[in-house]
């Protein structure tokens, strides 16, 4: 079995990426083929600072390599050439009316007389970072589903108009922890992106961080014993809450006020994060290591998309 799996470096990694997607890759690894890496290119669809995306990009691959994904291929998007030109070919295979309804370009580019050509056509380059392995499935958030269900019908466009070239991926979405939401806005998910860090809990960040962010973690008014229970509808901090707490480990079971909750809560993700920050904190003195990881994880992918590449452009008549 094939899987594949990329992160995009538009900001530090969260919590949310931890049991939604790193913790899954590393639990994948263990009997499927797996490709994991760092989407770099699609960072590029909105502006952002050189030196902060070097940096953040450096940070990425650090992290994967810290969430012991060794037995993986790990890379980076924009050293296997192969992506965007298969990118290309996947642009004219899909129609605008299937890019101007994807959700991410209504909510971030419609409207907005700025905005990058890229941020429109950039689920052709997802299309093809994944079909370019050949995947039996994908594990990806509910929030990309959209994405995926795209590619999907480009595959099966392209096996039927041109060539048998591409596997069609099954979607994967993860259920534990795979929708962590914002401590203080907890109706949204948690993003690396945020630009407003109180309801976020970075990776990196320390444990007095972690516990003061989840101490003013957002609940809500109600009092008694059975306060502490999961509705997301009508209690959507205290579930999140809830839900992080059975994420890391940890059980709510004979807790009653919301102040043991946070504590709970707060113990069971600094102890979920203390084995990733201790390895980070390692391979942050050896970047020389993690460099040489990801050169011969691309070194990999090149070998394994070539052909792919090869047959699409043959299929198209080039």
């Amino acid at each position: 079995m094939t899987t594949l799996s990329l992160l995009t470096p538009t900001g530090e990694l969260t919590l949310g990426n931890h049991l939604g997607a790193l913790r899954q890759m590393h639990a994948t690894q263990a009997g499927d083929t797996c490709y994991f890496g760092v989407a770099d290119l699609h960072a590029l669809t909105m502006p952002r600072d050189p030196a902060v995306l070097r940096t953040t990009i450096r940070r990425t691959q650090t992290l994967l390599l810290a969430s012991g994904l060794e037995q993986s291929v790990l890379f980076r998007q924009s050293q296997v050439p192969t992506h965007a030109e298969l990118a290309f070919l996947l642009e004219c295979t899909a129609t605008t009316g299937e890019l101007n309804r994807m959700i991410q370009f209504k909510e971030k580019g419609r409207g907005n007389t700025s905005t990058r050509a890229s941020l429109f056509t950039y689920p052709a380059l997802m299309a093809a970072d994944i079909l370019l392995y050949r995947p039996e499935r994908v594990p990806v958030g509910a929030d990309q589903r959209q994405h995926i269900e795209l590619t999907r019908d480009l595959a099966l466009r392209f096996n039927h108009d041109y060539a048998e070239v591409f596997t069609v991926p099954e979607i994967v979405v993860p259920t534990a922890g795979a929708r962590v939401m914002n401590l203080q806005e907890p109706t949204r998910k948690m993003s690396k992106s945020a630009t407003d860090l109180s309801g976020v809990i970075r990776l990196l960040d320390e444990p007095a961080v972690i516990k003061r962010k989840v101490a003013r973690a957002v609940t809500d008014s109600e009092v008694g014993p059975d306060a502490v229970r999961a509705d997301r509808d009508a209690k959507p901090g205290v579930t999140n809450l809830l839900e992080i707490l059975t994420a890391c480990g940890g059980s709510a079971e004979a807790i009653t006020s919301y102040g043991a909750l946070k504590s709970a809560v707060t113990e069971a993700v600094i102890a979920e994060l203390e084995p990733l920050q201790r390895r980070y904190a390692e391979l942050s003195k050896a970047p020389d290591h993690v460099d040489a990881v990801f050169a011969e994880g691309a070194a990999t992918c090149m070998e394994v998309t070539h052909p792919v590449l090869s047959a699409a452009r043959a299929g198209m008549g080039l």
